[in-house]
């Protein structure tokens, strides 16, 4: 379901002259869907009827520059910078005092993305969320005003008060059905919290906003009245944000045994313990279906990086694994009322190449590249998505009882969202990374390439192209790999020099792109990609012609001696 919501908004000045509240809405642009909205809500407060510019000011600008920020930052981090201009900016106005008189304002801020809400409070306006199971209303902000009945108008907090200002977050889930409102305090300052979600539920959006409007004037208020209603009608999938809330709300569950029961899923098998994760076969007591658990060993349940790379898994795979058949483990969404950290995934039966090599070191040649063409084709799309998978190898290669091939094991990869952490972790198994990371380059599309190409050859061959890698090694590449046809007459030319290619020492005689590589396995025979040529020694081995000049040297050192101690003059 896609993230949807209806909006109502209504304001009227009341008994004051000028109304100087001012709200707005904004989604995000087309292709950044995912990013959600935001909507605010600002109450001008002025001594030479300036507030309303501060309000819309502050609004306008808040609006149109929150998407302009990169979506790589934090919600808080987006909105603090914001605001914290708007406020440098109309404190350094008031300073001046342009135009007569100091202009302040309050400021409430929703942004609403993937299942979660980010809230950012200055001064008395508010937020409601208002939820249909009857859940009593009850702000989700706390007014910077003086307690006294007779100071409550007067604001400890303002934006433009002071050149710093101090901004309350709040942050929390979102469900279908939530009704946000915010409110300038000539709304809920004469309305009670009971009355206020009555209307707020009321009808549509807009008639919503209008019946607390006409609500806060019909009890007299003596203030500009402003409602901004927003419904969530629909949920986009889970974002990083919600996964990464998920993991400071939530704590792994202990050791399950077989026949214990998690948030509904009963455990079947313990499937695997790798000492940093556990993973259970489990079936779901609603659907009957068979899923995989996947969550945190208890000893390294306090890790926060652990924890933070699971999260980021699970919100790859949701991003990711979209259809049946897109050639990764589909991801369920976790309830919002887990008990636990763990991420669903659904059970398929089968085996890992790595299992089956146990029981066949070479694979069919037509096997082998029926098998490519589907795992090339899954890779692209990973591609696509800008995530780099960091660790293909055969254990990380499924196919399932539907004879559908599976890339597993996102648990590493890095989408540009993942944390410092993760990104400066040397990730991959050695004998399937890519020389350029031995030379300290990064990961990259090519180093899947390379990676696929790897375990390739392995399948045919029966062994490594370049042998089994130990990360102490400091001569590593020394020989270009043997042709496959020279090991395995079977494998056709064609084959051989498209494996050989993808493993190619020399990075430039490589495939650029996993589109690439899958045009030249689906054209096979028809238009046979030419066999990288050999790699000079002194790429292999740039020491090589300092120990062959050394040699040499060494040699005519020898014959030099031989000659004037031995031989007669």
């Amino acid at each position: 379901m896609s993230f949807e919501v209806d909006i109502g908004y209504s304001s009227q000045r009341g008994p004051r002259e000028v109304n100087e509240d001012f709200a707005g809405a904004v989604h995000a642009p087309k292709g950044e869907e995912a990013r959600g909205l935001i909507a605010a809500i600002a109450d001008g407060v002025s001594t030479g009827g300036r507030g309303l510019e501060a309000a819309q000011t502050t609004v306008m600008g808040l609006l149109g520059d929150y998407f302009a920020t990169p979506d790589t930052w934090e919600p808080t981090a987006a909105l603090d910078r914001l605001i914290g201009a708007q406020n440098a900016w109309l404190a350094d106005h008031n300073r001046r005092g342009h135009g007569g008189g100091a202009a302040l304002t309050t400021l409430t801020a929703l942004v609403l993305h993937g299942q979660s809400y980010t809230l950012a409070h200055v001064g008395d306006t508010r937020a409601w969320r208002v939820r249909q199971d009857g859940e009593p209303a009850a702000p989700l902000t706390q007014d910077h005003a003086f307690d006294h009945p007779d100071l409550r108008s007067r604001l400890t907090r303002a934006i433009g008060l002071d050149d710093q200002v101090r901004v309350d977050y709040v942050q929390g889930d979102v469900r279908v059905g939530d009704c946000f409102v915010l409110s300038s305090d000539g709304v809920h300052g004469v309305l009670k919290p009971q009355h206020l979600a009555a209307l707020a539920l009321q009808g549509r959006a807009a008639e919503a906003s209008d019946a607390l409007v006409r609500a806060a004037l019909a009890a007299g208020t003596r203030d500009n009245a402003t409602a901004l209603v927003i419904r969530v009608t629909g949920l986009d999938a889970r974002q990083l944000d919600d996964e990464l809330g998920d993991v400071r709300r939530l704590a792994p569950p202990p050791v399950l045994k077989v026949g214990e029961t998690l948030d509904g899923y009963v455990v079947t098998a313990v499937v695997a313990d790798t000492g940093v994760h556990l993973l259970y076969q489990a079936r779901d007591q609603v659907t009957r279906r068979l899923v995989a658990l996947k969550t945190l060993h208890p000893n390294r349940a306090s890790d926060p990086q652990e924890r933070a790379m699971l999260a980021h898994e699970a919100w790859l795979g949701l991003r990711v694994s979209t259809r049946d058949d897109s050639g990764f483990v589909r991801v369920h969404e976790r309830a919002p009322d887990a008990s636990a950290l763990y991420t669903v995934f659904d059970w398929h039966g089968g085996r890992t190449l790595e299992q089956m090599r146990k029981t066949q070191p070479r694979g069919a040649v037509a096997e082998v590249a029926a098998a490519a063409i589907e795992i090339v084709r899954a890779l692209g799309r990973l591609h696509r998505h800008g995530v780099v998978h960091r660790d293909i190898k055969p254990g990380n290669l499924h196919l399932g009882d539907d004879g559908r091939w599976r890339i597993l094991d996102l648990g590493v990869a890095l989408s540009g969202r993942e944390g410092e952490a993760q990104r400066e972790l040397h990730a991959g198994t050695p004998s399937y990374i890519n020389p350029e990371q031995w030379e300290g380059q990064g990961a990259d599309a090519g180093s899947d390439l390379f990676a696929i190409g790897v375990t390739l050859y392995q399948w045919l061959a029966g062994r490594l192209p370049y042998g089994e890698i130990e990360p102490y090694q400091g001569a590593r590449y020394r020989r270009d790999p043997v042709a496959l046809s020279r090991i395995r007459p079977d494998v056709p030319i064609w084959l051989d020099h498209l494996v050989c290619k993808a493993v190619a020492r020399d990075p430039r005689q490589r495939f650029e792109t996993a589109e690439e590589m899958l045009l030249a396995l689906e054209r096979g025979a028809a238009r046979p990609v030419s066999a990288p040529s050999a790699t000079p020694l002194i790429h292999r081995d740039p020491a090589a012609l300092y120990k062959i000049a050394l040699a040499i040297s060494v040699v005519l050192n020898a014959l030099l001696a031989f000659w004037l101690l031995f031989l007669p003059r």
